[in-house]
């Protein structure tokens, strides 16, 4: 039994180059993928490369600060991250940090302002119906022929909308264009009386006497107007027509924008609309849908419109044809592209579960991202080259083993990141920089304990090439145990952390997974290998492994132990 088992043994021992030739072909794959991507670079993140940083801080209403909790921000979070990917920002990084805030990372290249529209929209769509509207000022604002900026109209799915800049007559001379369409969110009651006659008199002439008055070309008087409404009460707001601003008086609300199921924007060929959103409500939303635009579609222009209400602002008020049942609808109009798309993203991901404010909004520069980008790399090679001259020193010809063993771990770290970033969208930023220079001395620390291992060996009287085999076991289990810690702190690191704190955890805990594999599959094979030539079996002065300079002991060899005395008697 025992003959064979020393064959395996042998064998075993015998073919380092089939480790060698498998971590070989892995670089060399990944190197493949790397330019066959197309992505020869890590994404950088957004402190490298550039770009906006948004800290939002939530918000409950009085009475209601239970609603802050992990559901709550986790679903803000997906939303907000639906919202950005919506504008075609597929690298942007969406993340709660504590229990109140959430981060929003926009990388360079993005219409920051559009996206801080996207992810501060926190609260409020409504579907309100249209009872006034002029321009602010009280100067009738000429409707368009066919212009951009003409009103949408709102259409049963399927059938054909009027060309909306030949259908935005008013029944008043103070009547406008409307606005362009634009992304909304919200919740709202179901109402649909076209007139605030519910309220009091009192109440009706207040209103009418703050419409009057309302001057939207005003930031100040924009920002009261429509404040706090209740959604069963009539109200005023102000939404803007291309340049000019538009006051409206606006009836209760007739369906919460949280009864959109779904919209998107498509282009229809058929007719001269072009971009147009299509929206598809749930049950209830379809049957208060139906009613409110029953409703409006016996009215004359302008209270033959409802109006799409954001945050008290007016972003779209299309027109009604006929009732539409159903639960489908289109809105269509002179949308571009961007409009149509930033409608239906609004009413497609809806209001979010809590109220957010901007805490901070930073600007990253690209020239900050490199001057830092550079300070870190400068460091790593500073840290890299004091190990190596640690290496010559101590090791000598052992070093190059070492060295070679990190070249292949960056060579490896280098491709993975690359693929990563379009694969899992994993973003190079600063710490994960410094994780990547500490993983430097993990894998430095794996070589060192091997070579000691190896050294203590041939100490004991043993030739190179039995020390290698027999330090083995005993390294291999002190490197597992030691990468184990480190992963397991990296990976609690990257659950307990948020934010820029995670891509040190992240590249902490690759690293050291990559270092086992290099010294499974390249260090301790290599070594095996090199045991076998001349300079390092024969114990060169300059191989790092002389057994003179070791103080390495006579080999031990067995004794014969000395037999007792015979006593003997005499006869």
């Amino acid at each position: 039994m025992a003959a064979p088992k020393k064959g395996r043994k042998a064998s075993a021992q015998s073919k380092p180059g089939r480790s060698l030739a498998l971590i070989l072909i892995a670089i060399a794959a990944l190197t493949g993928g790397m330019f066959a991507s197309g992505h020869t670079t890590p994404r950088l993140g957004i402190d490298l490369a550039g770009g906006t940083s948004i800290t939002l801080r939530a918000e409950a209403e009085p009475g209601q600060e239970s609603a802050i909790n992990k559901t709550n921000m986790d679903t803000a979070v997906q939303i907000m991250e639906r919202r950005v990917n919506g504008l075609g920002v597929s690298e942007s990084e969406v993340q709660t940090q504590g229990d109140k805030n959430i981060i929003v990372n926009i990388p360079k290249g993005t219409d920051s302002k559009q996206a801080r529209d996207q992810v501060g929209t926190t609260a409020k769509l409504y579907f309100r119906p249209v009872l006034q509207r002029e321009a602010s000022g009280g100067a009738a604002q000429p409707t368009p022929s066919a212009s951009p900026s003409g009103s949408p109209s709102a259409s049963p799915s399927g059938s054909s909308a009027k060309d909306p800049a030949k259908s935005t007559g008013s029944a008043t001379p103070s009547a406008t264009a409307t606005t362009q369409g634009r992304a909304v969110t919200g919740g709202l009651k179901a109402d649909t009386s076209p007139s605030p006659s519910a309220s009091a008199d009192g109440d009706v002439a207040k209103l009418q006497a703050a419409y009057t008055a309302l001057d939207c070309s005003k930031p100040a008087q924009r920002a009261e107007a429509g404040k706090d409404a209740k959604p069963g009460e009539a109200t005023v707001a102000c939404g803007k027509d291309g340049d000019v601003w538009t006051k409206f008086l606006l009836g209760p609300v007739g369906v919460d924008g949280t009864e959109v199921k779904d919209a998107q924007a498509s282009f229809d060929t058929t007719r001269a609309a072009g971009w147009q959103v299509d929206m598809k409500f749930t049950g209830t939303g379809s049957k208060k849908f139906a009613d409110i635009t029953g409703e409006l579609s016996k009215q004359q222009s302008p209270q033959n419109e409802f109006a799409i209400v954001l945050d008290d602002e007016v972003v779209s008020h299309p027109y009604v044809q006929q009732a539409i049942t159903g639960g489908n609808a289109q809105i269509s109009g002179s949308f571009t592209q961007e409009e149509a798309k930033s409608l239906a993203n609004m009413l497609s991901y809806g209001a979010l579960p809590l109220t957010f404010s901007e805490d901070s909004v930073t600007t990253v520069t690209a020239a900050l991202g490199g001057e830092q980008l550079e300070a870190g790399l400068i460091a790593g090679a500073i840290g890299l080259a004091l190990v190596v001259i640690y290496l010559l020193v101590y090791y000598r010809g052992l070093s190059i083993i070492a060295i070679l063993s990190l070249l292949v771990s960056a060579a490896l770290t280098y491709t993975i990141m690359s693929l990563l970033g379009p694969t899992i969208g994993f973003a190079l930023n600063l710490p994960a920089v410094c994780g990547a220079i500490v993983a430097i001395g993990i894998t430095a620390d794996s070589f060192i304990v091997y070579f000691e291992r190896v050294r203590d060996e041939i100490r004991e009287g043993r030739s190179l090439r039995p020390a290698v085999e027999r330090a083995w076991p005993r390294a291999r289990r002190t490197i597992l145990v030691s990468d184990f810690v480190s992963f397991l702190a990296a990976a609690v690191l990257f659950i307990v952390t948020v934010g820029k704190v995670q891509g040190f955890a992240f590249t902490l805990g690759l690293t050291t997974l990559l270092d086992v594999v290099v010294v499974f599959l390249f260090t301790k094979p290599l070594l095996t290998l090199l045991a076998r030539t001349k300079f390092y079996g024969g114990g060169h002065p300059w191989s790092g492994l002389d057994p003179k300079r070791l103080g390495a002991r006579p080999p031990l060899r067995r004794t014969r132990r000395p037999s007792a005395p015979i006593e003997t008697k005499e006869a």
